[in-house]
């Protein structure tokens, strides 16, 4: 991830706050491990020691005090304990601010793929209302889900082990407009995965959209019209976690960037294991960024 955000530094409240120079500050956003709550990990607990990293960003709150601070975390923390309770009431205390929660789904936002993020909003001194963050794409919209299609149909067609740097056609969606927004016409971290002779037949007789292997039931071949099933990180075995709808192999780290809303010139290094890693463990960018735009809809001093 350096690559991408070299300026990115390590700092502590106090520094902030001394960069600041008595300013006040307006908005701070975390996103925090979540290892510990998601529904991903079979092993997740209560008592893992991940699920109390949030503990640094109320430090953060409680020494700065914003007038607005946004959490995310994964959907599987409020099935973990009183653990969305117990966050609400660290914010509100830190920061004397009014805190809410809501479950926001990616394809909502404009991301092919089926997964949800928790985001805690607090404001302080003040009540908001959390229904004005307003969905951007779906049926109570005007524009259609994301498809897989619309995601990764421009990049070009691959064997296993096959690298290609060009891409297949013009973009064709608003979507992959967006995703090649800064390239310089060629495509990064395009090599297939390399597979044994039966796994391809497998990937070749599986249905799109169905599953490859009767126990793995989210590893499945993914089809055109649909989104895809969320991109975890690690323990996938298979060793790739969906079949591409037309070629008999899985995904490259690109295409699941794509999935993820990464665009086009953001590199991941260290091999496919990471890029798995780094792509099943991110949030979504569009996401991501719909947390401070849609904070204009419920506080009216921005």
């Amino acid at each position: 991830m350096f690559n991408n955000f070299r300026r990115c530094k390590k700092v502590d409240p106090y520094t902030i706050k001394e960069l600041l120079n008595c300013r006040p500050l307006d908005v701070i956003i975390a996103g925090v491990p979540c290892q510990g709550f998601s529904l991903n990990n079979r092993k997740r607990h209560q008592e893992d020691d991940r699920n109390l990293m949030y503990k640094e960003f109320v430090r953060f709150i409680e020494i700065l005090k914003p007038k607005v601070v946004v959490l995310e975390n994964v959907s599987g923390m409020k099935s973990t304990g009183n653990f969305v309770e117990e966050i609400e009431k660290d914010l509100s205390r830190a920061g004397k601010m009014t805190v809410k929660s809501k479950l926001l789904y990616a394809p909502d936002y404009g991301v092919p793929q089926k997964r949800s993020r928790l985001i805690f909003v607090g404001i302080r001194d003040e009540d908001f209302d959390f229904s004005l963050i307003q969905k951007t794409h779906g049926p109570e919209t005007d524009k259609p889900y994301v498809t897989i299609k619309d995601a990764i149909g421009d990049l070009p067609s691959l064997k296993p082990k096959e690298t290609k740097k060009k891409y297949k056609t013009e973009p064709f969606s608003e979507y992959q407009e967006l995703m090649r927004i800064n390239t310089n016409g060629s495509v990064e971290c395009h090599t297939a995965p390399n597979h044994p002779k039966d796994t391809i037949e497998k990937i070749k007789n599986t249905i799109p959209g169905q599953p490859m292997y009767p126990k793995f039931k989210q590893r499945i071949r993914l089809a055109w019209d649909i989104q895809s099933p969320t991109q975890v990180s690690g323990g996938i075995r298979p060793q790739f976690q969906f079949g591409h709808p037309e070629d008999a192999r899985g995904l490259t780290i690109r295409e699941r960037c794509r999935i993820q809303s990464f665009p086009d010139d953001f590199i991941v290094k260290g091999g496919t294991v990471q890029g798995r890693v780094q792509t099943g463990n991110a949030v979504p960018p569009l996401l991501a960024r719909l947390s401070p735009l849609q904070l204009k809809s419920i506080y009216n001093e921005f």
